[in-house]
């Protein structure tokens, strides 16, 4: 199911936003900066800081992220099930052995995602015909001047 975009867009951009629902069918959106590709319809995350997210993924565990490159405005929406592994469950320490960050030390629960649908997201900006590269010309220029300090290839 994920193509070789899909995973590499996972790969650059990391941070993904995660909706899940409360038992109360409170929508929750949170960032989540840790993850990677298992194969070809698995992702996971390492749960470093998100009791609200755990909490509502064992209680309903229907789960959508989204992935946008800022630059070019595009990226992809995920939804699946999601498992949580506990610290010492049996596959853990498996799992966290895929994490190459400096924060995997500090993961309490992996959430593994089963991806059942992912659809493109495309800016508006497109719409008109706006070729790519102009886009990204337009936001670099756009995220250079948030950040004067900076250098950004366009």
């Amino acid at each position: 199911m994920l193509t070789a975009d899909m995973k590499r867009i996972i790969e650059e951009q990391r941070l993904g936003f995660v909706a899940t629902a409360a038992a109360d069918a409170t929508p929750n959106v949170s960032p989540k900066g840790t993850f990677i590709v298992l194969d070809d319809n698995t992702i996971a995350f390492g749960e470093i800081r998100s009791p609200g997210t755990l909490r509502n993924l064992r209680a309903n565990p229907r789960i959508e992220v989204n992935f946008v490159d800022p630059f070019v405005r595009k990226g992809y929406r995920f939804a699946g099930r999601a498992e949580v592994v506990e610290r010492g469950a049996p596959g853990f320490e498996a799992l966290l052995g895929r994490f190459r960050s400096s924060l995997a030390p500090r993961m309490r629960a992996i959430v593994r995602i089963s991806i059942l649908k992912a659809l493109p997201i495309t800016s508006p900006a497109y719409d008109d015909g706006a070729p790519e590269a102009e886009i990204r010309r337009a936001w670099t220029r756009h995220f250079r001047q948030l950040q004067p300090q900076q250098r950004f290839e366009e």
